[in-house]
Protein backbone atom coordinates (compact mmCIF):
# COMPACT_ATOMS: atom_id res chain seq x y z
CA UNK A 1 0.00 0.00 0.00
CA UNK A 2 0.70 3.74 -0.77
CA UNK A 3 -0.19 6.90 1.09
CA UNK A 4 -1.09 9.91 -0.89
CA UNK A 5 -1.80 13.71 0.55
CA UNK A 6 -4.34 15.14 -0.91
CA UNK A 7 -6.56 18.00 -1.14
CA UNK A 8 -10.62 17.83 -2.18
CA UNK A 9 -13.32 19.77 -2.45
CA UNK A 10 -16.59 17.91 -0.68
CA UNK A 11 -20.42 18.08 -1.74
CA UNK A 12 -20.77 21.14 -0.02
CA UNK A 13 -17.78 23.12 -2.02
CA UNK A 14 -15.31 23.00 1.25
CA UNK A 15 -11.64 22.46 0.23
CA UNK A 16 -10.37 19.65 2.37
CA UNK A 17 -7.20 17.58 2.81
CA UNK A 18 -5.95 14.57 4.21
CA UNK A 19 -4.31 11.23 3.51
CA UNK A 20 -5.60 7.86 1.64
CA UNK A 21 -4.09 4.58 1.55
CA UNK A 22 -4.34 2.93 -1.95
CA UNK A 23 -2.68 0.52 -4.44
CA UNK A 24 -1.36 3.57 -6.68
CA UNK A 25 -2.91 7.28 -7.67
CA UNK A 26 -5.73 6.21 -9.84
CA UNK A 27 -7.28 3.89 -7.22
CA UNK A 28 -6.72 6.64 -4.37
CA UNK A 29 -8.69 8.99 -6.33
CA UNK A 30 -11.53 6.44 -7.10
CA UNK A 31 -11.47 6.03 -3.58
CA UNK A 32 -11.70 9.84 -2.81
CA UNK A 33 -14.26 10.03 -5.48
CA UNK A 34 -16.50 6.80 -3.81
CA UNK A 35 -16.76 9.11 -0.42
CA UNK A 36 -17.81 12.27 -2.45
CA UNK A 37 -14.72 14.24 -3.28
CA UNK A 38 -13.51 15.81 -6.24
CA UNK A 39 -9.73 15.74 -6.08
CA UNK A 40 -7.98 18.66 -6.89
CA UNK A 41 -4.41 17.39 -6.27
CA UNK A 42 -3.52 14.13 -5.28
CA UNK A 43 0.65 13.42 -3.94
CA UNK A 44 2.56 9.95 -2.95
CA UNK A 45 4.22 10.99 0.59
CA UNK A 46 7.76 10.84 0.55
CA UNK A 47 8.63 7.44 2.65
CA UNK A 48 5.64 5.47 1.94
CA UNK A 49 6.03 1.97 1.24
CA UNK A 50 4.00 -1.36 0.03
CA UNK A 51 5.21 -3.14 3.01
CA UNK A 52 3.88 -0.50 5.44
CA UNK A 53 2.53 -2.09 8.71
CA UNK A 54 -1.40 -1.69 8.96
CA UNK A 55 -1.58 -2.71 12.64
CA UNK A 56 -3.85 -5.03 14.94
CA UNK A 57 -7.72 -5.50 14.50
CA UNK A 58 -9.17 -6.79 18.02
CA UNK A 59 -12.25 -9.25 18.29
CA UNK A 60 -14.99 -7.09 19.03
CA UNK A 61 -13.92 -5.14 15.94
CA UNK A 62 -13.59 -7.80 13.77
CA UNK A 63 -17.11 -8.92 14.76
CA UNK A 64 -18.68 -5.94 14.35
CA UNK A 65 -17.05 -5.10 10.95
CA UNK A 66 -18.64 -8.40 9.47
CA UNK A 67 -21.65 -8.00 11.07
CA UNK A 68 -22.05 -4.30 9.34
CA UNK A 69 -20.78 -5.35 6.16
CA UNK A 70 -23.28 -8.15 6.16
CA UNK A 71 -26.37 -5.96 6.75
CA UNK A 72 -25.19 -2.98 4.31
CA UNK A 73 -24.72 -5.92 1.58
CA UNK A 74 -27.94 -7.54 2.38
CA UNK A 75 -29.25 -4.15 2.08
CA UNK A 76 -28.16 -3.74 -2.07
CA UNK A 77 -25.57 -1.58 -1.28
CA UNK A 78 -22.30 -2.64 -3.55
CA UNK A 79 -18.66 -3.48 -1.55
CA UNK A 80 -16.82 -0.72 -2.66
CA UNK A 81 -19.67 1.68 -1.29
CA UNK A 82 -19.93 -0.32 2.20
CA UNK A 83 -16.13 -1.15 2.81
CA UNK A 84 -16.12 3.17 2.10
CA UNK A 85 -18.80 4.14 4.89
CA UNK A 86 -17.49 1.55 7.47
CA UNK A 87 -13.70 3.13 6.41
CA UNK A 88 -15.54 6.43 7.33
CA UNK A 89 -16.80 5.68 10.53
CA UNK A 90 -14.25 4.06 11.77
CA UNK A 91 -12.09 5.67 15.16
CA UNK A 92 -9.01 6.92 13.61
CA UNK A 93 -7.51 7.16 17.30
CA UNK A 94 -9.13 4.07 18.81
CA UNK A 95 -9.69 1.91 15.64
CA UNK A 96 -5.94 3.10 13.22
CA UNK A 97 -5.44 -0.89 12.64
CA UNK A 98 -9.10 -1.41 11.34
CA UNK A 99 -9.35 1.74 9.78
CA UNK A 100 -6.26 0.92 7.86
CA UNK A 101 -6.87 -2.59 6.94
CA UNK A 102 -10.47 -1.56 5.73
CA UNK A 103 -8.75 1.22 3.26
CA UNK A 104 -6.68 -1.37 2.03
CA UNK A 105 -9.12 -3.66 1.25
CA UNK A 106 -11.28 -0.90 -0.72
CA UNK A 107 -8.36 -0.24 -2.43
CA UNK A 108 -7.75 -3.78 -3.87
CA UNK A 109 -11.42 -3.95 -4.21
CA UNK A 110 -11.30 -1.08 -6.64
CA UNK A 111 -8.04 -1.89 -8.25
CA UNK A 112 -9.75 -5.11 -9.71
CA UNK A 113 -9.04 -7.81 -6.42
CA UNK A 114 -12.17 -10.22 -5.29
CA UNK A 115 -12.74 -9.60 -1.82
CA UNK A 116 -11.51 -13.07 -0.88
CA UNK A 117 -8.40 -12.14 -2.77
CA UNK A 118 -8.37 -8.91 -0.80
CA UNK A 119 -8.64 -10.48 3.07
CA UNK A 120 -6.25 -13.18 2.08
CA UNK A 121 -3.73 -10.45 2.40
CA UNK A 122 -4.26 -9.96 5.75
CA UNK A 123 -3.63 -13.06 7.28
CA UNK A 124 -3.38 -12.02 10.87
CA UNK A 125 -6.87 -10.02 10.96
CA UNK A 126 -8.54 -12.92 8.53
CA UNK A 127 -7.69 -15.79 9.11
CA UNK A 128 -8.14 -19.08 6.69
CA UNK A 129 -11.52 -19.67 7.74
CA UNK A 130 -12.52 -16.22 7.12
CA UNK A 131 -11.49 -16.29 4.09
CA UNK A 132 -12.64 -20.15 2.83
CA UNK A 133 -16.42 -18.73 4.08
CA UNK A 134 -16.20 -15.90 1.76
CA UNK A 135 -14.56 -17.08 -1.08
CA UNK A 136 -17.43 -19.73 -1.05
CA UNK A 137 -19.95 -17.35 -0.54
CA UNK A 138 -18.44 -15.34 -3.13
CA UNK A 139 -19.12 -18.41 -5.70
CA UNK A 140 -22.14 -18.95 -4.37
CA UNK A 141 -23.69 -15.30 -4.43
CA UNK A 142 -24.91 -15.43 -1.06
CA UNK A 143 -22.00 -13.23 0.61
CA UNK A 144 -24.07 -11.33 2.68
CA UNK A 145 -25.62 -14.15 4.20
CA UNK A 146 -22.23 -15.87 4.71
CA UNK A 147 -21.09 -13.23 6.16
CA UNK A 148 -23.73 -12.86 8.86
CA UNK A 149 -22.99 -16.61 9.81
CA UNK A 150 -19.55 -15.58 10.35
CA UNK A 151 -20.76 -12.81 12.48
CA UNK A 152 -22.03 -15.24 14.71
CA UNK A 153 -19.23 -17.45 14.75
CA UNK A 154 -17.07 -15.10 15.73
CA UNK A 155 -19.47 -13.99 19.09
CA UNK A 156 -19.64 -17.63 20.11
CA UNK A 157 -16.00 -17.78 19.65
CA UNK A 158 -15.37 -14.84 21.67
CA UNK A 159 -18.47 -15.70 24.11
CA UNK A 160 -16.30 -18.62 25.04
CA UNK A 161 -13.06 -17.44 25.22
CA UNK A 162 -14.80 -14.93 27.83
CA UNK A 163 -15.53 -17.34 29.77
CA UNK A 164 -12.23 -19.04 30.43
CA UNK A 165 -10.85 -15.65 30.67
CA UNK A 166 -13.13 -14.99 33.29
CA UNK A 167 -13.63 -17.99 35.37
CA UNK A 168 -9.13 -17.74 35.14
CA UNK A 169 -8.89 -14.17 36.58
CA UNK A 170 -10.16 -14.41 40.30
CA UNK A 171 -7.51 -17.55 40.91
CA UNK A 172 -4.62 -15.89 39.12
CA UNK A 173 -5.36 -12.76 40.90
CA UNK A 174 -5.56 -14.70 44.43
CA UNK A 175 -2.17 -16.60 43.16
CA UNK A 176 -0.13 -12.91 42.65
CA UNK A 177 -1.77 -11.37 45.84
CA UNK A 178 -0.37 -14.95 47.73
CA UNK A 179 2.98 -14.78 45.68
CA UNK A 180 3.16 -10.74 46.54
CA UNK A 181 2.33 -11.09 50.45
CA UNK A 182 4.89 -14.21 50.85
CA UNK A 183 7.35 -12.05 49.23
CA UNK A 184 6.82 -8.84 51.29
CA UNK A 185 6.81 -10.96 54.09
CA UNK A 186 9.84 -12.43 53.39
CA UNK A 187 11.80 -10.02 52.51
CA UNK A 188 10.66 -7.14 55.01
CA UNK A 189 9.18 -8.50 57.61
CA UNK A 190 11.01 -11.83 58.62
CA UNK A 191 14.43 -9.71 58.87
CA UNK A 192 12.66 -8.12 61.65
CA UNK A 193 12.33 -10.60 63.79
CA UNK A 194 15.13 -12.56 62.87
CA UNK A 195 17.29 -9.43 64.54
CA UNK A 196 15.20 -9.34 67.52
CA UNK A 197 15.69 -13.29 67.58
CA UNK A 198 19.25 -12.40 67.40
CA UNK A 199 19.49 -10.76 70.77
CA UNK A 200 18.32 -14.01 72.54
CA UNK A 201 21.56 -16.16 71.88
CA UNK A 202 19.17 -19.16 72.23
CA UNK A 203 18.74 -21.89 69.25
CA UNK A 204 15.13 -21.21 66.97
CA UNK A 205 12.32 -23.43 66.58
CA UNK A 206 13.29 -25.42 63.48
CA UNK A 207 10.39 -23.45 61.52
CA UNK A 208 11.31 -20.41 62.97
CA UNK A 209 15.09 -20.79 62.05
CA UNK A 210 14.38 -21.96 58.20
CA UNK A 211 12.31 -18.66 57.46
CA UNK A 212 15.40 -16.67 58.45
CA UNK A 213 17.60 -18.74 56.35
CA UNK A 214 15.50 -18.53 53.77
CA UNK A 215 14.98 -14.48 54.04
CA UNK A 216 18.67 -14.32 54.46
CA UNK A 217 19.39 -16.55 50.93
CA UNK A 218 16.70 -14.63 49.07
CA UNK A 219 18.00 -10.92 50.20
CA UNK A 220 21.55 -11.48 49.22
CA UNK A 221 20.76 -13.49 45.90
CA UNK A 222 17.98 -11.99 44.95
CA UNK A 223 19.81 -11.10 41.36
CA UNK A 224 20.40 -14.68 40.88
CA UNK A 225 17.16 -16.29 41.78
CA UNK A 226 15.67 -13.45 39.14
CA UNK A 227 18.21 -14.24 36.11
CA UNK A 228 16.78 -17.57 37.20
CA UNK A 229 13.13 -16.87 36.75
CA UNK A 230 13.55 -14.79 33.51
CA UNK A 231 15.67 -17.81 32.45
CA UNK A 232 13.21 -20.53 33.04
CA UNK A 233 10.62 -18.64 31.45
CA UNK A 234 12.21 -17.47 28.53
CA UNK A 235 13.27 -20.98 27.81
CA UNK A 236 9.64 -22.78 28.56
CA UNK A 237 8.48 -20.16 25.86
CA UNK A 238 11.14 -21.05 23.53
CA UNK A 239 10.14 -25.08 23.92
CA UNK A 240 6.78 -24.08 23.33
CA UNK A 241 7.35 -22.43 19.94
CA UNK A 242 9.26 -25.46 18.69
CA UNK A 243 6.51 -27.89 16.75
CA UNK A 244 7.62 -30.60 19.57
CA UNK A 245 7.24 -28.69 22.36
CA UNK A 246 3.90 -27.32 21.52
CA UNK A 247 3.16 -31.59 21.03
CA UNK A 248 4.00 -32.12 24.48
CA UNK A 249 2.62 -28.96 25.72
CA UNK A 250 -0.75 -29.96 24.18
CA UNK A 251 -0.68 -33.70 25.15
CA UNK A 252 -0.32 -32.79 28.78
CA UNK A 253 -2.57 -30.77 28.85
CA UNK A 254 -5.51 -33.32 27.65
CA UNK A 255 -4.11 -35.76 30.32
CA UNK A 256 -4.67 -33.30 33.29
CA UNK A 257 -6.68 -34.38 36.33
CA UNK A 258 -9.54 -31.59 36.18
CA UNK A 259 -8.20 -29.32 33.12
CA UNK A 260 -7.84 -31.95 30.72
CA UNK A 261 -11.60 -32.46 30.25
CA UNK A 262 -12.58 -28.68 30.07
CA UNK A 263 -9.49 -28.07 27.22
CA UNK A 264 -10.74 -31.31 25.37
CA UNK A 265 -14.32 -29.82 25.22
CA UNK A 266 -13.23 -26.35 24.07
CA UNK A 267 -10.99 -27.88 20.98
CA UNK A 268 -14.34 -30.09 20.33
CA UNK A 269 -16.63 -26.94 20.48
CA UNK A 270 -14.44 -25.39 18.18
CA UNK A 271 -14.00 -28.44 15.40
CA UNK A 272 -17.67 -28.79 15.91
CA UNK A 273 -18.66 -25.04 15.30
CA UNK A 274 -15.76 -24.49 12.84
CA UNK A 275 -16.57 -27.73 10.76
CA UNK A 276 -20.60 -26.51 10.64
CA UNK A 277 -20.05 -22.99 9.73
CA UNK A 278 -17.73 -24.30 6.72
CA UNK A 279 -19.91 -27.17 5.31
CA UNK A 280 -23.09 -25.06 5.62
CA UNK A 281 -21.25 -22.48 3.46
CA UNK A 282 -19.97 -24.91 0.76
CA UNK A 283 -16.19 -25.37 1.19
CA UNK A 284 -14.77 -28.52 0.01
CA UNK A 285 -14.53 -30.94 2.72
CA UNK A 286 -10.69 -31.69 2.53
CA UNK A 287 -10.69 -28.31 2.75
CA UNK A 288 -12.86 -27.89 5.26
CA UNK A 289 -10.74 -30.84 7.35
CA UNK A 290 -7.51 -28.60 6.82
CA UNK A 291 -8.73 -25.67 8.27
CA UNK A 292 -10.60 -27.45 10.78
CA UNK A 293 -7.06 -28.93 11.96
CA UNK A 294 -5.40 -25.76 12.08
CA UNK A 295 -8.24 -23.89 14.13
CA UNK A 296 -8.67 -26.30 16.48
CA UNK A 297 -5.69 -25.05 19.25
CA UNK A 298 -4.18 -28.04 19.95
CA UNK A 299 -1.79 -30.33 17.89
CA UNK A 300 -2.85 -33.83 19.03
CA UNK A 301 -6.62 -33.01 17.98
CA UNK A 302 -4.88 -31.51 14.76
CA UNK A 303 -2.87 -34.59 13.84
CA UNK A 304 -6.03 -36.79 14.59
CA UNK A 305 -7.90 -34.08 12.19
CA UNK A 306 -5.49 -35.23 9.44
CA UNK A 307 -5.62 -38.40 9.78
CA UNK A 308 -9.62 -38.30 9.19
CA UNK A 309 -8.65 -36.23 6.02
CA UNK A 310 -6.18 -38.85 4.66
CA UNK A 311 -9.26 -41.28 5.28
CA UNK A 312 -12.17 -39.53 3.42
CA UNK A 313 -9.49 -38.81 0.66
CA UNK A 314 -8.92 -42.64 0.14
CA UNK A 315 -12.99 -43.11 0.35
CA UNK A 316 -14.19 -43.80 3.31
CA UNK A 317 -17.25 -42.11 4.86
CA UNK A 318 -16.65 -39.23 7.47
CA UNK A 319 -17.99 -41.13 10.65
CA UNK A 320 -15.72 -43.99 9.63
CA UNK A 321 -12.90 -41.79 9.45
CA UNK A 322 -13.65 -40.17 12.63
CA UNK A 323 -14.62 -43.74 14.84
CA UNK A 324 -10.27 -44.35 14.26
CA UNK A 325 -8.80 -41.89 16.14
CA UNK A 326 -9.97 -42.31 19.79
CA UNK A 327 -9.87 -38.42 20.64
CA UNK A 328 -13.29 -38.17 19.53
CA UNK A 329 -15.86 -39.16 21.65
CA UNK A 330 -18.36 -41.30 21.31
CA UNK A 331 -21.45 -38.75 21.13
CA UNK A 332 -19.98 -37.01 18.60
CA UNK A 333 -19.51 -40.05 16.56
CA UNK A 334 -23.21 -40.77 16.90
CA UNK A 335 -24.46 -37.20 15.81
CA UNK A 336 -22.14 -36.99 12.69
CA UNK A 337 -23.07 -40.88 11.94
CA UNK A 338 -27.21 -39.20 12.51
CA UNK A 339 -26.06 -36.11 10.07
CA UNK A 340 -25.15 -37.85 7.33
CA UNK A 341 -27.76 -40.87 7.15
CA UNK A 342 -30.12 -37.56 6.79
CA UNK A 343 -28.04 -35.12 4.92
CA UNK A 344 -27.54 -32.79 8.21
CA UNK A 345 -24.38 -32.97 9.47
CA UNK A 346 -23.88 -29.30 9.90
CA UNK A 347 -27.49 -29.31 11.88
CA UNK A 348 -26.15 -31.57 14.13
CA UNK A 349 -22.49 -30.66 14.93
CA UNK A 350 -24.25 -27.17 15.71
CA UNK A 351 -26.56 -28.86 18.37
CA UNK A 352 -23.30 -30.55 19.44
CA UNK A 353 -21.26 -27.19 19.70
CA UNK A 354 -24.28 -26.07 21.53
CA UNK A 355 -24.30 -28.79 23.94
CA UNK A 356 -20.86 -28.29 24.80
CA UNK A 357 -21.12 -24.95 25.31
CA UNK A 358 -23.46 -25.32 27.76
CA UNK A 359 -20.86 -27.98 29.62
CA UNK A 360 -18.18 -25.57 29.34
CA UNK A 361 -20.38 -23.13 31.47
CA UNK A 362 -21.46 -25.28 33.84
CA UNK A 363 -18.07 -27.24 34.38
CA UNK A 364 -16.21 -23.34 34.21
CA UNK A 365 -18.88 -22.62 37.57
CA UNK A 366 -18.27 -25.33 39.42
CA UNK A 367 -14.23 -24.85 39.05
CA UNK A 368 -14.80 -21.01 39.74
CA UNK A 369 -17.11 -22.10 42.91
CA UNK A 370 -14.45 -24.85 43.92
CA UNK A 371 -11.27 -22.88 42.93
CA UNK A 372 -11.78 -19.80 45.23
CA UNK A 373 -12.17 -21.65 49.05
CA UNK A 374 -9.26 -23.49 47.90
CA UNK A 375 -7.12 -20.83 47.18
CA UNK A 376 -8.29 -18.80 50.18
CA UNK A 377 -7.32 -21.74 52.52
CA UNK A 378 -4.06 -22.15 50.41
CA UNK A 379 -3.29 -18.19 51.12
CA UNK A 380 -4.69 -18.67 54.60
CA UNK A 381 -1.67 -21.49 55.12
CA UNK A 382 1.18 -19.90 53.48
CA UNK A 383 0.60 -16.58 55.82
CA UNK A 384 -0.52 -18.52 58.40
CA UNK A 385 2.18 -20.74 58.51
CA UNK A 386 4.85 -17.58 57.85
CA UNK A 387 3.71 -15.60 60.90
CA UNK A 388 3.31 -18.81 63.27
CA UNK A 389 6.97 -19.64 62.68
CA UNK A 390 7.59 -15.91 63.15
CA UNK A 391 5.69 -16.34 66.36
CA UNK A 392 6.89 -19.40 67.77
CA UNK A 393 9.95 -18.40 69.47
CA UNK A 394 8.09 -16.24 71.58
CA UNK A 395 5.38 -18.80 72.30
CA UNK A 396 8.39 -20.70 73.93
CA UNK A 397 9.73 -17.83 75.53
CA UNK A 398 10.50 -18.96 78.88
CA UNK A 399 12.10 -22.19 77.02
CA UNK A 400 14.61 -19.69 75.32
CA UNK A 401 15.26 -18.11 78.68
CA UNK A 402 16.07 -21.10 80.49
CA UNK A 403 18.40 -22.03 78.01
CA UNK A 404 20.25 -19.06 78.47
CA UNK A 405 20.68 -19.56 82.11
Amino acid sequence: MLTFAYQARDAAGKTVAGVQDAINEDNAINTLMTRGLMVLSIQQKAGSKTTRRLGSVNETDLVLFTRQLATMIDAGLPLVSALTALYEQCDPKKQIGLKRVIGDLSARVQGGDSFHDAISKHPKVFNRLYTAMVKAGESGGLIAEILDRLAGFLEAAARLKKKVKSAMTYPVIVICIAMAITTFLIVRVVPVFGQIFADFGAKLPAPTQFLIDLSDFIRGNWYFLVAIIGGVIFGIRYILQTKQGREVWDKWKLKLPIFGPLIHKICMTRFARTFAQLIRSGVPILEVMDIVGETSGNMMIEHAIKAVAVDVEKGDQLTTALTKQAIFPPMLLRMVAAGEATGKIDVMLEKMADFWDEEIEALLDALTSLIEPLLIVVLGVIVGGIVIAMFLPIFKLNDIVSQQK
